[in-house]
């Protein structure tokens, strides 16, 4: 049964275009995980400014490793590059939230 996890990010406003762009430039550092099965971004359209980044896994133990792996790598608060400042994080606050995937449908052929 596959797991959904999205991570409610509050971005001001002012930070929207920078988690946009350090989400566009991280093309591919999940999709090649083991179990990984969806991801989107998701932006407000109105009445909020949390963003949605939903990832779809085969397992909770393949997301899981993931997150000891490699989103702990790239999430290292680390020099961005030789002789750069570490970034700072564009979202003010994260809430994780986890579900199972009980009913699923796409459109019929």
């Amino acid at each position: 049964m596959s797991v959904v996890k999205i991570n409610v990010l509050t971005v001001p406003a002012g930070q929207r275009e920078v988690l946009e762009q350090r989400f566009a430039s991280r093309a591919g550092a999940v999709e090649n995980s083991d179990g990984f099965e969806w991801f989107e971004l998701l932006r407000p359209v109105e009445g909020t400014d949390q963003y949605l980044v939903y990832t779809r896994w085969r397992s909770e133990e393949d997301f899981k490793a993931w997150m000891e792996g490699p989103m702990k790598s790239a999430h290292q608060n680390g020099p961005s590059g030789e002789g750069e400042a570490p970034k700072r994080p564009a979202a003010s606050g994260s809430t994780l939230w986890s579900f199972e995937v009980v009913q699923s449908a796409g459109p019929k052929a």
